[in-house]
Order: C-alpha cells, then structure tokens, then sequence
C-alpha cells in the first residue's frame, strides 16, 4: 500500500538550516533556502569558491571541517548532500536520533521530505513532487506549468489579499464570504483583471462586493 506524504510549506525565516556537503548539490540546497531567509549552516571538508562567493553577505555560516553529529544540534531541517554515500547515512541516522527532518540527496529512502519541482510567480508557489522517484519529471511539469501561469497570476494574488483582507472585515457571515470571495477569485475576475488592468478590476470588484451586501 502506497502511503500518501503530507504536503506542507515550511516557514524556515531565521530557522537553523544544516547542509551536510560543499558541492554543487549542496549548493543548490544553500541557494533555496537563503531564499527562504534560513539561517544557513555549511558543513565539509572542503567548500566549493564559486559557492562562498554566491553566499558573501548572506546569512550563511560555513564550517569547513569532517561531519560531525554536533553541527545537527538546534537545525530545524538537515540536508546530507556530501558524495559519499556513508557520511549521507550517517547524517540521517543521526537525525532520527535528534528528531530533525532530514533530506538525502538521490536517495529517497533516507528522507523524510522531499523537495518539490516549484512554480513560482509572487506569493503564489505551485509544488511539483513525485515521491523522490523521479524529480525529472517533476522538472518537465513545472515547465508546463510555468506557461499556463504567469506573472499575471501573481499580481492577481496580490490584488486578492487585499480584497480578502476587505471582505472579512465587512461581512461577518462565514458563507457569505466563502461565496463572494469564490467569485471574485474566479476565471471570470481573473479574465477582467488581465484584459482591463489592477485599477478597473478594483473598482469593478469593490461594487460587485456592495452589490452582494445590498442583496443579503
């Protein structure tokens, strides 16, 4: 029986974030989650250049030393991403024992998340994920993805925050906002924001929300 992983977003702003590894898998590890505003920690024997010199003057400590189980201590995540298949292990053993999540380059066994293919226009983030079993074909459907949504989706998004933020403050029926929130974040609203621009489809949407008032 195949068992369903559960699909979150980790909030790791200023969280203590460990990559096992100096090469260019680790660095793309470093890379994501400086975006994600981590707390990065580097560790290995030896540390590419080109990658210390893409973390300069961000918050990235690198520890150029052998594995060791202390450096897990106080990590909310841990990457073991070295080219040694032991050290790898070794890593996520010792993260089972301290209980912290722990992602294993090119082995899904030993891992306790994956790290998805992601979509991203704004605040709007699209995850691609296929179980650690084949992370190309998560590759292959975010391009698809990223030509049906586009930048416009995230300028939509941002413009439906503050709509939303409007609409829970004037109407307290739970029902009611589901209902006219659904609509104004439907194709119907999205096509009239991306034929007639931000400015028009604020104005529009402000009387489609008095208009609903009125009616209840």
């Amino acid at each position: 029986m195949c068992i369903m992983k559960y699909p979150i977003f980790l909030e790791l702003k200023s969280k203590r974030a460990v990559v096992v590894g100096g090469g260019p898998v680790a660095a793309r590890k470093v890379l994501g989650l400086l975006q994600a505003e981590a707390r990065v920690v580097v560790v290995a024997e030896h540390i590419d250049d080109a990658l210390e010199t893409r973390c300069k003057n961000t918050n990235t400590e690198f520890v150029e030393a052998k594995y060791s189980k202390e450096y897990l201590v106080g990590a909310t995540v841990v990457f073991a991403a070295t080219n040694s298949r032991k050290v790898n292990e070794q890593v996520y053993r010792d993260c089972q024992e301290l209980e912290i999540f722990c992602n294993t380059a090119d082995d899904p066994d030993l891992c306790d998340f994956y790290v998805p293919a992601v979509v991203k226009r704004g605040d709007l983030q699209i995850a691609i994920c296929t179980e650690g079993d084949f992370p190309a074909y998560a590759g292959h459907l975010r391009k698809k993805l990223e030509d049906i949504f586009t930048e416009k989706h995230g300028q939509f998004l941002t413009e439906l925050q503050d709509v939303r933020k409007h609409v829970m403050e004037i109407m307290s029926d739970s029902a009611e906002r589901k209902a006219i929130l659904g609509e104004i974040a439907g194709d119907v609203s999205f096509e009239f924001f991306t034929a007639r621009g931000a400015s028009e489809w604020r104005n529009n949407t402000e009387e489609m929300i008095k208009s609903h008032t009125e009616k209840t």
